[in-house]
């Protein structure tokens, strides 16, 4: 059960954190696994660790938010390990530059490009490049990996980087629907506090998580295991809530 045998997947962001989590567990369920990461040495770095593990594993560096970049990447990974099946968007923050919590009235527009254009186009564009060969192959999973900040008010400073991850939520829902009939799924996680977070965030919050303690990136990968797989078939359009018991829905 939740084999993945045979499948290629890429994961965005995957050279470092939660990222690196789903890649490693996807290829030891079997999936042979694009490792992509803006830097090459930390890509390089997890599409080893899951070689030395008998995984299969390439890396593949290019910036999600820049498209023709994301189709001369993918070309790249399909070319030396065939046909994407699984995508798992998990490149997010605030992008190339790290995320800095800013009250909104204190913050500039040049501010809100980076987790705009991370945390929305860039699963747009990742999307929007696979989707088409997956619908022609009558299989595909699509997860995006968004947060707790696209669905609810957060007093954090980060409103900028909510509506790029709400954005995201909203897209792949349509993406779902559009796609239900040929064989492709379309689902988000929306991850909770993680031991990765900066800390800034991390002190403020981590008492409030029910379960006691943050999560790990074992925890997110273990769900997109099962999204991977045949087994999920019928779950599609869905925003799963994976935060420890912060948002009960």
């Amino acid at each position: 059960m939740f084999g993945l045998d045979g499948r290629v997947a890429l994961v965005t962001g995957a050279g470092q954190g939660v990222g690196a989590g789903i890649a490693a567990a996807l290829a030891a369920r079997g999936a042979a696994v694009a490792v992509n990461d803006l830097d090459l040495d930390r890509a390089e770095a997890i599409a080893a660790a899951i070689a030395g593990a008998d995984g299969r594993a390439v890396p593949v560096v290019f910036d999600v938010t820049d498209h023709d970049a994301v189709v001369a990447g993918i070309a790249e990974v399909e070319a030396e390990l065939g046909a994407i099946d699984v995508l798992v968007n998990n490149a997010g923050n605030g992008g190339a530059e790290p995320m800095h919590p800013t009250p909104f009235r204190e913050s500039e527009p040049s501010d809100w490009r980076g987790p705009i254009d991370v945390n929305l186009y860039g699963v747009l564009h990742c999307s929007r490049t696979v989707i088409g060969g997956m619908c022609d192959r009558g299989f595909g999973r699509v997860i995006t990996i968004s947060s707790g900040a696209g669905l609810v008010g957060l007093r954090l400073g980060v409103a900028a980087y909510g509506a790029g991850k709400g954005g995201a939520i909203g897209f792949m829902r349509h993406l779902a629907i559009e796609h239900a009939r040929l064989g492709v799924t379309a689902n988000t996680i929306a991850i909770g506090l993680m031991e990765t977070a900066s800390s800034e965030v991390t002190a403020a919050l981590a008492r409030s998580v029910p379960v006691g303690r943050c999560g790990r990136p074992t925890d997110v990968a273990a769900l997109c295991v099962y999204l991977a797989s045949d087994e999920a078939a019928w779950m599609t359009a869905q925003t799963l809530h994976l935060d420890g018991g912060v948002v009960q829905s």
